[in-house]
């Protein structure tokens, strides 16, 4: 079980007080959410910090109200590394000693279908990227052929052939008669034998421990299929993604899309709110920098760079922390000495360390109740919660939701559900293959995602137990019973201890060495 400081010094550097309508610090050091106008066709009931497990705060002072995140610009998140440092996008060069050669017969995933696309069309296209996608989460010699488009043209048949015997080496494929008589049809299936993953030029390599097709789940995952790689070069490619207005899940999931990879194949040491400008760090396994740059072109709201190259790909919870830089809008104040006095007692008190209101999510349906659910086991309700209509969401996608609750057609509703929304469409897509298992459906969720909505759950009991904390002691002393870091370094493990009387009478605590243990 892991602890959290239950009070956040704030660090400032010096500032001045700006005037209405512009504010730059929170009132009460755990914010009011003010919410500016939804945009046209959307309708949006905000959470409240109550509905989170926030209900005490460090000041008494009245606070004053304005608007939050009005422009997505009023709300600037850098990410803060493990080593201190702040995430900032400064460069688009490549790193120095990027040279990664490829030798003759190695093909890029990606790149072979793209080429399949223009041989074959989008539908095969989409046919063939399923079929890779159910081998490589493990399938064995129950994933079932594919079979393309009918063809009556011989010698394109012959090119597709040979496409798949240059590209994909672990496949076979073979000439069907179609179900007209007339016609006929190429089928694609998985050689037979030990199924090794390989990449697309066909060659395998088995990791052992890693089961027979898959890597762990808690493995990076190579989407490339690479087996070479200079030794000179750490295997994960680690870069800065800076993106406006979208969160960090629909930025990785363009990203994939032009690049060939599946949204698992991204580390990150969390996600970052969606209504804002945000960088952060990213790896990715056995990635040229040179094919990232080359997408900044095609990118909109979205930009990489700041390349390097390391041993270890990223996990979350691996930063320090985020720096916020927020600007309050239409602030309705009775004079600037309010605004003064609620600066002041935020500097001087500091804040409450609860989990914000954007770690619950965005939608009428929090992500801590789709995480009580997982954790009771309610595989249905936490799909049904997941894909029903949201307010606050615009009314197209409301309509292709709707139509799901309505009818259940999981085929229709994936040619309607937009890329963009990866985890409807994973479930969908789990759902076509297994009808009705909705465990099977709640673990095609990418892994981050799924511990994600865990997390949230979690966030939200610790909330709770700090406001019952403060409202029980304050936030002037600490108690016998508390637990405190006895450390210096909160990161040491074995540094919690229990207050006692001894502690007490020593004075050796302050209110700020408090923690509160997150369960689970």
């Amino acid at each position: 079980m892991r602890g959290r400081h239950l009070l956040n010094p704030l660090l400032l550097s010096p500032l001045s007080y700006p005037r209405p309508p512009f504010a730059r610090l929170d009132a009460r050091g755990a914010s009011r959410r003010a919410v500016a106008e939804p945009p046209a066709g959307t309708r949006r009931v905000p959470l409240s910090e109550s509905d989170v497990g926030i209900s005490r705060f460090a000041s008494a002072l009245p606070g004053f109200r304005g608007a939050l995140k009005q422009r997505y610009s009023d709300f600037v998140v850098h990410e803060v590394a493990l080593d201190g440092s702040l995430v900032r996008l400064t460069s688009f060069d490549l790193p120095d000693d990027e040279c990664v050669d490829v030798k003759e017969g190695d093909v890029d995933e990606a790149q072979a279908l793209e080429s399949f696309r223009l041989l074959c069309g989008d539908a095969d296209c989409e046919a063939l990227m399923g079929f890779l996608e159910r081998v490589s989460e493990g399938g064995d010699s129950d994933v079932s052929p594919i079979i393309l488009s009918a063809d009556a043209d011989k010698a394109h048949r012959s090119e597709v052939h040979d496409f798949f015997k240059r590209n994909f080496g672990y496949l076979i494929t073979d000439t069907i008669e179609h179900r007209d008589g007339i016609q006929r049809c190429i089928r694609v299936r998985l050689k037979p034998g030990p199924r090794e993953r390989r990449d697309a030029g066909g060659r395998g390599r088995n990791r052992k421990g890693t089961g027979n097709l898959g890597w762990r789940d808690d493995m990076a995952f190579d989407s490339r299929r690479s087996t070479t790689w200079p030794h000179h070069l750490g295997k994960f490619l680690r870069f800065h993604l800076y993106k406006e207005n979208k969160d960090t899940q629909e930025a990785l999931g363009k990203i994939g899309n032009m690049l060939g990879l599946q949204p698992r194949s991204f580390g990150f040491a969390g996600t970052k709110d969606k209504r804002a400008v945000t960088t952060q760090q990213v790896t990715l396994f056995k990635m040229q920098a040179s094919r990232l740059v080359n997408l900044n072109r095609k990118l909109v709201g979205i930009k990489v760079g700041d390349f390097s190259y390391v041993k270890e790909g990223l996990v979350l919870g691996q930063l320090m922390g985020n720096r916020f830089t927020i600007t309050l809008r239409s602030v309705v104040v009775e004079s600037e000495d309010v605004i003064k006095a609620a600066v002041d007692g935020l500097i001087k008190n500091g804040f409450i360390n609860y989990y914000g209101l954007q770690r619950f999510g965005s939608g009428s349906v929090p992500t801590h109740l789709v995480g009580a659910a997982l954790l009771k086991g309610e595989w249905r309700n936490a799909v049904r919660m997941i894909l029903d209509p949201r307010e606050g969401e615009c009314d197209n996608i409301n309509k292709v939701r709707e139509c799901y609750r309505e009818h259940g057609d999981v085929c229709m509703a994936l040619q309607n559900f937009p890329r963009y929304l990866i985890t409807e469409r994973a479930i969908l897509q789990r759902l076509k293959k297994y009808p009705g298992n909705y465990l099977q459906a709640i673990m095609a969720i990418p892994r981050t995602l799924r511990l994600m909505y865990v997390h949230s759950y979690q966030s939200y009991l610790w909330n709770h137990a700090a406001s019952m904390r403060v409202e029980k002691y304050g936030i002037s002393r600490v108690v016998e019973g508390d637990l405190v870091y006895k450390k210096k370094s909160p990161f040491e493990e074995g540094a919690v201890k229990i207050v006692d009387s001894e502690d007490l009478l020593k004075s050796q605590y302050t209110f700020e060495d408090v923690v509160v243990p997150l369960p689970g």
